[in-house]
């Protein structure tokens, strides 16, 4: 079985919104709603989870009932940090996962995954038991040696962007969580799954990215969503 859980949790001040930015309205539907529509039409998806910010969990039932995500079978709560609402998304599944099944960790405010993303991760996680999506690094790097100087740079072929959607083999992020939060190792604010597992001492493994996977954060992330979509309706376009 294969598990989607989209971590929907945060407040999104950097919007400087009234509501969540996840819950923001884009052409008469909420951003999440465009992230749930892209696990819900993947015929790998098996079932989605929410991690979802107090107060919400009513609402965001009401639109996947509107706009018919049915694979959505669980909103449950986040925390106050993203490895915090990973955790609870996690831990919640206890009694409905087994050991191999792919758990598929992805931020609800990335509504632009494609599908080749989303079967490459999966078939990179059954394979190698964990997956990250991954894109090359097309700028030099400089490392600082002061605030306005420099005279060393790393070189671009050995770094990798990295984001979400990423998957593990369920037993081994129950188990990396369960001892991350236990002995307080690599849950600092700025952390996700990725560098959680890798602060543990395991090896990840790149899968597919894409460029149009934005993270939707300022304002300016929102109006270049709303021009994908736009791109995606001009049919005219080969």
């Amino acid at each position: 079985m294969n598990i989607a859980v989209i971590i929907a949790g945060g407040s999104g001040q950097r919007m400087n919104q009234d509501i969540p930015k996840q819950f923001l309205n884009v052409y008469d539907k909420p951003v999440l709603i465009y992230t749930l529509e892209a696990f819900e039409k993947h015929p790998e998806i098996d079932a989605i989870e929410v991690v979802c910010l107090d107060g919400w969990h009513e609402i965001l039932y009401a639109y996947a009932k509107q706009f018919n995500i049915t694979k959505l079978k669980w909103v449950i709560s986040g925390g106050n940090t993203a490895q915090e609402s990973i955790r609870n998304g996690v831990f919640h599944l206890k009694n409905t996962c087994s050991d191999c099944d792919i758990v598929i960790v992805h931020d609800g405010i990335r509504p632009l995954v494609d599908d080749f993303v989303l079967s490459d991760i999966i078939v990179k996680a059954k394979q190698y038991g964990n997956a990250v999506t991954s894109l090359p690094y097309t700028e030099q790097i400089f490392i600082t040696e002061d605030a306005i100087t420099t005279k060393e740079y790393i070189p671009r072929d050995s770094l990798r962007r990295v984001s979400t959607p990423q998957a593990y083999q369920f037993d081994k992020i129950l188990w990396a969580y369960e001892k991350a939060f236990n002995e307080n190792i690599g849950i600092e604010a700025s952390t996700y799954a990725n560098t959680l597992m890798v602060d543990l001492g395991e090896i990840l493994h790149f899968a597919a990215g894409s460029e149009k996977n934005i993270k939707l954060t300022t304002k300016e992330d929102l109006e270049l969503f709303k021009t994908y979509i736009k791109m995606e309706k001009d049919t005219w376009l080969k």
